[in-house]
């Protein structure tokens, strides 16, 4: 019986370098998923639909709301985001493990519906660092970095709900440790004594 994968979720504040980490981990991997939200927004210039984005119309959304076809939404100035669950279980299905790059609200909604689910919190390794970071990417004016700032204390107030706390000091760690927590998460008790009783 091939195991089936588990759905983990990585939140951090904005500038971490969640997004590098996370591209660093999916390298030479064809046992993970990244979860693709859908949203209500057009597609921007370059942006390929089911590779960016799911981009679904408003209505589709609100019917999908009904169906209880997502596993978290929110709604920011009148455009929807969501993950959907369909995605999440074929890949989980087919053994992979689906990683969701989501933020603290929307993981308390996945770890509502779905309490089995693996909570990682990826923290700068300082706030000088974070502010270091967010200024080095040259997209916000620092009045807004200092918004980002503010909220990335809020999130970090929230991190002790979450199952694990990765420190990204650099990249390589960061990876090595998140590749240790998946490995980890497959070694507990319930999935490998199904594995061996199911044989």
């Amino acid at each position: 019986m091939n195991r089936r994968g588990k759905t983990f979720i990585v939140s951090g504040p904005s500038g971490v370098g969640k997004s590098t980490v996370l591209r660093a981990l999916f390298q030479g991997r064809d046992d993970l998923y990244f979860s693709v939200s859908a949203t209500t927004r057009p597609p921007r210039e370059g942006e390929v639909d089911g590779k960016d984005y799911h981009f679904i119309t408003a209505d589709r959304f609100r019917s999908m709301i009904e169906e209880d076809a997502f596993l978290e939404y929110a709604e920011y100035v009148s455009t929807f985001y969501g993950t959907p669950k369909k995605y999440v279980d074929e890949a989980m299905d087919a053994g992979k493990d689906a990683i969701l790059d989501i933020e603290i609200q929307g993981a308390a909604q996945v770890s509502a519906k779905r309490p089995d689910t693996v909570r990682i919190f990826i923290a700068p390794p300082s706030w000088e660092e974070l502010e270091r970071r967010l200024t080095a990417r040259g997209t916000d004016t620092p009045e807004k970095i200092q918004k980002r700032l503010l909220r990335a204390k809020v999130e970090l107030d929230s991190a002790s709900g979450y199952d694990y706390f990765v420190i990204n000091d650099t990249v390589e760690q960061a990876v090595e440790e998140l590749r240790a927590i998946l490995l980890a998460e497959h070694c507990r008790p319930a999935e490998r004594m199904d594995l061996i009783c199911n044989r």
